[in-house]
């Protein structure tokens, strides 16, 4: 339901205006001072406050300033008897959504009171709209080096201190980047990426500063870079260790004196940029081989955050793949799919070189793969082959025969010898060998009749397809 709070010293107006906004299904709590108030508002979920102006104790335009700090989108009304144009204007400056004069007008409250609602409505699904579009997720885990991260986001975002994030790929390195900007003064302005790694180093600098037109062959017209683009906002250089050193000297320049030239101009160009960057190379090793500046270096790594790979933070996998279980599910419209403890376990028990990323995948996979509920047999099933190490708790599945499981299966003509052990670099290329030529073996005997084999090796069809796509395995004709 929704609750308003009236605060005024007038028994009476308080007495009237609860009246008419009760009869209207409204709930309302009422305070004669502002002191009170301002508890009420810390305290309460309180959709809308009608104010006076005229109180003792506190001024209801100081109850309106202290207000908006803890609460910046709570719709006021500020209602006076001695109101004026001046009054009304005051008010609106400091963030008031209206002002009525008193006795107020029985029609003209309950407009202005559903008005102001619809608008602290509009406000907050604006702002769910803009998260669910920036696709900015939260950063789950109770690890202690997810609480580190979080830690240090909340210290460092409020500043302007240059943010160097290190991490291998796919453990969340933007994610980081995107809560920084989000809990930003500049939260208002744009975050723009670059994706260094994804840029042909004779097109960086055009991408990071612009060019003019007619500054190279195909400048047809004036470009803006990405520095001018994020103007008072934030810029992503992700992967930066793979930019050219041409390029780097200009972003030094750039973090230096806040001011870009664009290709072939002359101009400089003020700008005003938070710099966060991200990289999964060592970038110490990467200055010793002489492919990254020392002082850029220096200049971004004000304040340093790194992402730990999944594999040392195993115990957030349960929170992660139930988190990514439930999203998945609304995405695909589909009742949310329980994930067993057992198949929980044997998700731990993977290596995820992929890392988040890697993991989603997974979790999507077996959420379109498997049946009511995820078990430890559908992860065993749909993982990649060559997930599982010799240490792993998780047994290996009887679809995933080794020499010593089918030696009479396996001792075919394309078996390997003692003498051939050699030739396998690790046990990895020496089970993937072992597979690929036991799944040949059988689907030679069954004609190549997928659906016989799957059920004789007992695995899912689909699993065998991948199978046989992964090995590259072809009838003979």
């Amino acid at each position: 339901m929704t609750k308003i709070l009236i605060i005024d010293d007038e028994r009476a107006i308080r007495s009237t205006l609860r009246e008419i906004l009760e009869y209207e299904d409204y709930k309302v709590i009422d305070t004669d001072n502002g002191i009170d108030g301002l508890d009420i508002i810390k305290r309460e979920d309180v959709d809308l406050v009608l104010c006076d102006i005229k109180m003792s104790k506190m001024d209801g335009m100081e109850v309106l300033t202290e207000a908006l700090t803890i609460k910046p989108d709570l719709p006021f009304i500020m209602i006076s008897g001695h109101g004026t144009i001046e009054t009304a204007v005051e008010a609106s400056k400091k963030g008031a959504y209206d002002f009525i004069s008193k006795p107020p007008d029985l029609n003209r409250l309950l407009i202005t009171v559903r008005n102001a609602l619809e608008r602290g409505t509009l406000v907050t699904e604006t702002k769910v709209l803009k998260r669910k579009v920036s696709k900015t997720r939260d950063i789950l885990g109770d690890s202690s080096a997810i609480q580190r991260i979080k830690e240090t986001i909340e210290r460092v975002a409020p500043t302007d201190a240059r943010v160097l994030v290190t991490g291998a790929n796919g453990s969340g390195k933007e994610l980081v980047a995107r809560w920084l900007h989000e809990k930003s003064p500049r939260a208002n302005a744009p975050l723009i990426e670059v994706n260094c790694a994804a840029i042909p180093s004779e097109l960086i600098e055009s991408e990071l500063f612009g060019h003019e037109k007619g500054s190279f062959t195909s400048a047809v017209k004036q470009r803006i870079g990405k520095f001018e683009q994020a103007h008072n906002g934030t810029l992503f250089l992700d992967e930066i260790g793979d930019m050219s050193l041409s390029a780097q000297a200009k972003v030094l320049r750039a973090l230096q004196e806040n001011k870009i030239t664009r290709v072939g101009g002359e101009k400089e160009i003020a700008v005003n940029v938070r710099v966060i960057a991200a990289t999964n190379k060592d970038l110490l090793k990467e200055i010793d081989a002489g492919n990254f500046r020392m002082d850029l270096y220096h200049r971004l790594s004000v304040i340093i955050i790194h992402v730990p790979p999944l594999t040392e933070r195993k115990d957030d996998i349960p929170v992660l793949a139930k988190h990514f279980c439930e999203e998945i599910c609304a995405e695909y419209n589909m009742p949310v799919k329980q994930i067993t403890e057992e198949a929980m376990e044997a998700l731990k028990a993977l290596p995820w070189t992929g890392n988040i990323r890697e993991l989603r995948n997974m979790v999507e996979r077996l959420i379109i793969l498997s049946d009511k509920s995820v078990t430890d047999h559908d992860v065993r099933a749909f993982a990649n082959p060559g997930s599982f190490s010799e240490a792993s708790p998780v047994a290996p599945i009887k679809t995933e025969p080794t020499i010593e499981a089918k030696p009479a299966v396996v001792a075919t003509s394309h078996s390997v010898s003692a003498n051939h052990y050699d030739d396998f670099s690790s046990f990895q290329d020496f089970k993937d060998y072992t597979e690929k030529e036991y799944i040949k073996y059988k689907l030679e005997k069954n004609g190549w009749n997928v659906s016989k084999t799957a059920d004789e090796i007992d695995i899912q069809r689909s699993h065998l397809y991948s199978k046989i796509e992964k090995y590259g395995l072809k009838r003979e004709a």
